[in-house]
């Protein structure tokens, strides 16, 4: 087994995503450990999700600081006290500064609601039935100072049928989160994952411009 990876979460919301990954940690034996959830929100139902697992919370309030670079400041202090291998974000909804994103470069993961580089930003799921595509789904990507940019690492593939609605697709693309982002997780702490200046990699291999892809 690999040295013990120490994860830090970062979130805002409900927290599906964090409930997905500490019950894949506790069903299969990994070496990433959630030593921490911190939220900018105190209502924040993840943070009640982390409590109940064991799990340390944080809540660090943005709008007690003076700009972004005052609250990331903060937010780097939090999260390095735990001194974790990797920091990823779920439902994180905050934008990041160019300095937080340097300084988490190569340990910093986040999932999006669609097969990116397509749908950036918001409101995915409403714009995939706009443009009539006929897949849709969800990317696990390294984060960079790009928005919902950053070298693929998994995606996962979903159907959108002439029924289906942002809320349906809203609940399939979910379910494949809460399967592409734990592994993502394990695949770091196992080792097999990396990121250096020719982009991201799977057990040495190179992942390419759409990572590692599945289709259910």
């Amino acid at each position: 087994m690999p040295q013990r990876c120490d994860v830090v979460v970062l979130l805002s919301g409900t927290g599906g995503n964090l409930q997905a990954m500490i019950d894949s940690l506790h069903e299969r034996a990994s070496p990433a450990r959630i030593c921490a959830v911190i939220s900018n929100r105190a209502d924040a139902f993840g943070l009640e999700r982390a409590a109940r697992a064991g799990i340390a919370t944080h809540v660090l309030d943005h709008t007690a600081y003076e700009g972004r670079e005052a609250f990331d400041a903060a937010l780097i202090q939090a999260i390095d006290a735990f001194q974790p291998a990797l920091v990823v974000l779920a439902g994180f909804m905050r934008i990041l500064t160019p300095g937080f994103v340097r300084h988490y470069h190569g340990r910093l993961l986040n999932i999006h609601p669609s097969l990116l580089p397509l749908y950036k930003g918001l409101h995915t799921h409403q714009r995939v039935l706009d443009a009539g595509d006929a897949e849709h789904g969800c990317s696990v990507h390294f984060v960079t100072e790009e928005l919902d940019g950053g070298p693929l690492v998994v995606q996962a593939v979903v159907s959108v049928e002439l029924h289906d609605t942002p809320a349906t697709l809203a609940q399939k693309v979910h379910a494949r989160e809460h399967l592409i982002y734990p592994l993502a997780i394990r695949w770091f702490a196992e080792g097999r994952l990396t990121l250096d200046e020719h982009g991201a990699s799977l057990d040495g291999e190179p992942l390419g411009p759409s990572g590692h892809l599945i289709r259910y």
